[in-house]
C-alpha cells in the first residue's frame, strides 16, 4: 500500500486556492469586527459627550448665570470633534482595532473630560464622578494593564482637580436640597452616569458575547475541518488500494470482451459492457478523490463558463446515476466565466446522491442567480429530514439512514460551502420530500473576483 500523500494532511484550505483564500478573508473579518465595534461605541458615545457639554454650558452660562470660560472651553470641545471625526474617518478605512487603539481613545475622554471640569469648577463641579463611566469602559473593553492605565489616569486627574487652583468655584452648599445648584448637578450626573452605564456596558457585553460566540464557532469550525483531514487521510489510503485491482478489473474485462463466448452471446456482452462502465466509474471517483487530496500534480484550475460548469455537471451525473426522472433547470440569465473548482463540483454530486437515494424516482436540480450569489437547489420527493437532523444539518454522522458513515457526504457538503464563503441549507417541501439549498458568493468563483493560481510543477 502507497502511504498517503503529505499534501493530504493540509486543511481543506490549503488543498484549494480559491476556498482558502475566501476562508482567510472571512477568518480575518471575524477577528477585526470586535474592535471596530467597540471603538464605534466610544466614538459614538463621545458624539453624546459633545453635545452633552454643549447643552451644560449654555445652561450654566446664560440660565444660572454662572460666567464659564467659554473660549477655552470651546477650544476643548473643538478639539475633541476634531478627535472624534478623524476616528470616524479613519476607522471606516482601516484595521484592525489594536487593545492600544482603545487605551489612546479613553485617554483622550479622560483628559478632556478633567480639562473641562478644571475649566468649570474643579473638584467642586459635580460632574467629577463621569469619571467613573471610563473605568468602567475601560475595565469592559481593555486588557490588562491597560484597563489599569485608565484607572490611574482618573485617579491622577481628580488629584490634580483637588490640588491645582481651578479658574472658577461653585459655591456647595448641600444642606440646601434641590435648590443648592451643586445638588442638581450631582442628581443629573447620577442619571447620566446609570443611563449610559446601562445602554453602553449593555451594548458592549453583547459584542463580546458575539465575540465568544464567533470563537466557539471557529473552534467547532476547526475541529470539523480536523475531522476532514482525516478522512482525506482514510480516502486517499483507500483510493491507491484501489487503484491495482480497478485496473486488474478493467483488463480482465477487456479480455472478456473480446473472447468468442462473450462476443456470440449479446446479453453477455451487454453485461460486460455494463461491468466495464461501472468500474470506469469507480476509477474516476479515485482519480477525484486523490485529486482532491493533493495527489494528481500539474493541473491548474480549470476555466470555464456558469452555464457550461453546470450543463456538463447535471449531464454527467444523469448518465452516472439510475434515476427515474431528473429534472434540471439553469434559471442564471447571466453566463459568467467561473472556475472549476473540484470541491464544487464534489459539493453538489454528494447532495445529488444524498437526494437519488432516499427519492430514486423523482430529483430536481436548479440553478439561479440572485443578488450577486448563486444559489443551488436539489429537491427530491423522499420522506423529508427529521427535526433532529434538521437541528443538527453539518454535524458528522448525523444522518436517518441507520448505517455506518451515514450523514459525511453532507457534513462535508457543508464545510465546501462554508469555505467557499457561502452556506448549505435544508428544509422540507410541503408536499414532501426536501429542499437542500447552496448559496455559494459569485465572487467566490468568479474569473473577475479571483486571481487563479497555478500549482507548482514539482515531482
Amino acid at each position: 500500500m502507497q502511504a498517503p500523500s503529505r499534501k493530504a494532511e493540509n486543511t481543506a484550505d490549503d488543498l484549494h486556492p480559491v476556498v482558502g483564500r475566501a476562508s482567510g478573508i472571512r477568518e480575518a473579518n471575524s477577528q477585526d469586527s470586535t474592535g471596530l465595534r467597540n471603538m464605534q461605541q466610544l466614538i459614538q458615545l463621545r458624539w453624546i459627550a459633545v453635545v452633552g457639554q454643549v447643552v451644560t454650558i449654555l445652561v450654566v452660562h446664560f440660565g444660572l448665570g454662572i460666567a464659564l470660560p467659554l473660549a477655552t472651553m470651546s477650544a476643548v470641545l473643538a478639539s475633541l470633534v476634531a478627535f472624534n471625526l478623524g476616528s470616524q474617518l479613519w476607522w471606516r478605512r482601516h484595521g484592525p482595532v489594536t487593545n492600544n487603539a482603545l487605551l489612546v481613545a479613553l485617554i483622550v475622554d479622560v483628559a478632556s473630560l478633567a480639562f473641562q471640569l478644571h475649566l468649570s469648577g474643579g473638584i467642586t463641579n459635580p460632574f467629577v464622578f463621569l469619571f467613573l463611566l471610563q473605568v468602567a469602559l475601560s475595565t469592559v473593553l481593555l486588557r490588562p494593564p491597560a484597563s489599569w492605565i485608565v484607572a490611574l489616569a482618573t485617579v491622577l486627574c481628580v488629584i490634580g482637580l483637588i490640588v491645582v487652583p481651578a479658574p472658577l468655584r461653585l459655591s456647595v452648599d448641600p444642606s440646601r436640597g434641590f435648590a443648592d445648584h451643586y445638588v442638581q448637578g450631582l442628581l443629573i450626573c447620577f442619571a447620566l452616569v446609570v443611563s449610559l452605564f446601562v445602554v453602553f456596558i449593555t451594548r458592549i457585553a453583547r459584542i463580546l458575547r458575539d465575540r465568544d460566540a464567533r470563537l466557539a464557532e471557529m473552534r467547532q469550525r476547526a475541529a470539523e475541518e480536523d475531522h476532514i483531514v482525516r478522512i482525506g487521510l482514510l480516502a486517499s489510503g483507500a483510493a491507491h488500494e484501489l487503484g491495482t485491482p480497478l485496473s486488474t478489473l478493467s483488463v480482465i474485462l477487456g479480455d472478456w470482451h473480446h473472447l468468442p463466448t462473450f462476443a456470440s452471446d449479446p446479453e453477455l456482452s451487454q453485461d460486460v459492457s455494463e461491468m466495464q462502465a461501472q468500474v470506469m466509474r469507480c476509477k474516476s471517483i479515485v482519480t477525484n478523490i486523490l485529486l482532491a487530496a493533493g495527489e494528481t500534480r500539474g493541473e491548474a484550475p480549470v476555466e470555464t463558463t456558469l452555464h457550461d460548469l453546470f450543463d456538463d455537471l447535471a449531464d454527467e451525473w444523469r448518465t452516472s446515476r439510475h434515476v427515474g426522472h431528473f429534472h434540471y433547470r439553469m434559471k442564471c440569465a447571466d453566463n459568467p466565466r467561473i472556475v472549476s473548482d473540484a470541491g464544487l463540483r464534489q459539493m453538489v454530486f454528494n447532495v445529488l446522491d444524498n437526494a437519488v437515494e432516499v427519492s430514486p424516482d423523482w430529483v430536481a436540480f436548479d440553478v439561479d442567480c440572485r443578488e450577486g450569489a448563486l444559489v443551488i437547489e436539489v429537491s427530491d420527493a423522499g420522506p423529508g429530514f427529521s427535526p433532529d437532523v434538521l437541528g443538527r444539518l453539518g454535524v458528522p454522522y448525523n444522518s436517518t439512514k441507520g448505517r455506518p458513515g451515514g450523514g459525511l457526504g453532507l457534513f462535508l457538503s457543508v464545510n465546501v460551502a462554508r469555505t467557499l464563503g457561502g452556506r448549505l441549507a435544508a428544509r422540507n417541501r410541503p408536499q414532501g420530500g426536501a429542499i437542500v439549498t447552496m448559496t455559494l458568493p459569485m465572487s467566490a468563483i468568479a474569473i473577475d473576483a479571483i486571481a487563479i493560481e497555478v500549482p507548482d510543477h514539482d515531482d
